[in-house]
């Protein structure tokens, strides 16, 4: 397909915005999708090149929140190998599911997810008790979100947010930090199916990459700074906002 420098443009700024939007609370592709389909991607071109132009996003955004000391990788490597395999897995599995039903569960679950951080009692960026042991069952969580992004995708970012709370007591801040290492774990494994069939449009991912570069990196530091007071109301927005696409928009 042909694109013009305007149109080129455009999706760079999109890129930006959403890698922005990602780095904080989640739901880039909610921005990047619809602008993809937009700009004349048939649907499974405009989901690869989406997951292709959000890892890049992802990277800095995980990476900046790495260096300010909110992730430990000691504890969360394999969390981040079982996400990719269950990712790669529901990738692979995606033409022999019937994904009807999700389609309809998934709201609901964003629906529920924006009530909790609504009015949940001490959402901040302080640790709590956790419920579950975090070496044994992040990895366990990143297998079935994984799986669930690799098949559907919508929400990953806010049900890995609200596991890392409710589940293994992290903060705010510290949830969405370590959600990012696993949101990219997700990407790249639906990615190592999408790049090898060819649906990736790599003159878009990239210019999209660098504008995910700098929303990517501006939105960590975001969150960082304004932490549980900016990160609780946009996944609220995020949440809704999905289910809405997935119930009127399908």
């Amino acid at each position: 397909m042909e694109l013009d420098l305007l149109t080129l443009t455009a999706l760079g700024l999109v890129g930006g915005a959403a890698g922005f939007v990602d780095a904080i609370a989640g739901g880039g592709g909610l921005i990047a999708v619809p602008a993809l389909l937009t700009a004349g991607l048939p649907p499974v071109a405009a989901f690869a090149t989406n997951k292709m132009q959000s890892a890049i996003g992802t990277t800095i955004a995980a990476a900046t929140y790495w260096r300010r000391g909110f992730v430990d990788l000691g504890t969360i490597w394999l969390a981040v190998i079982a996400t990719f395999g269950g990712s790669f897995a529901g990738a692979a599995a995606v033409k022999q599911i019937d994904t009807t039903l999700l389609s309809y569960i998934v709201p609901v679950a964003l629906i529920c997810i924006a009530i909790y951080f609504t009015f949940a009692p001490r959402l901040t960026d302080a640790d709590s008790r956790a419920r579950l042991d975090f070496r044994a069952f992040v990895p366990v969580m990143g297998v079935v979100v994984g799986f669930y992004d690799g098949i559907l995708g919508p929400g990953t970012g806010s049900f890995l947010t609200l596991g890392f709370i409710a589940l293994f007591g992290l903060g705010v801040t510290k949830a969405a930090a370590n959600t990012k290492f696993l949101n990219l774990a997700s990407n790249v494994g639906a990615l190592a199916l999408f790049i090898p069939a060819g649906d990736v449009v790599w003159p878009i991912a990239m210019v999209m990459a660098v504008g995910q570069i700098v929303g990517g990196y501006l939105g960590a530091l975001t969150g960082i700074r304004f932490g549980a007071r900016l990160i609780k109301p946009l996944v609220v927005v995020i949440s809704i906002a999905l289910a809405v696409r997935l119930l009127v928009f399908r």
